[in-house]
């Protein structure tokens, strides 16, 4: 798994992108851009071109299923989102998503989709 590449973090909580963040580090990962909307995803995906995205899909401004529609063939992308939007999520997979996580997630859940994603 290479954790040299780039990583987009798209989440509206700054808490979500900072708990991501942290474990992504302890995977050994080091080169991170937050974004807080859809917006924002979008602008700085097409001036750093990273290597993976973790995209929230309940954003402000933009979603990320807009953000998906956008970019989902192009890049790498785990969406997240909250217990209950399962179907969502096939939605998601179907529009470019690799994988997905549920909110609340655990640090061994996101290593092991972020291994499968990245392999």
């Amino acid at each position: 798994m290479d954790t040299a590449i780039k990583v987009l973090l798209v989440d509206d909580s700054a808490f979500m992108r900072k708990v991501l963040k942290d474990i992504l580090q302890g995977m050994g990962f080091s080169h991170f851009f937050e974004a807080e909307n859809g917006v924002e995803a979008l602008a700085t995906y097409r001036t750093e071109k990273p290597g993976l995205v973790l995209l929230d899909i309940i954003m402000p401004e933009k979603d990320g299923m807009e953000v998906l529609k956008e970019i989902g063939k192009e890049a790498k992308i785990v969406v997240i989102s909250a217990v209950g939007q399962e179907g969502m999520m096939e939605e998601a997979k179907k529009m470019g998503a690799l994988d997905y996580l549920t909110k609340p997630f655990d640090k061994g859940n996101v290593e092991k989709v972020l291994e499968r994603v990245l392999a």
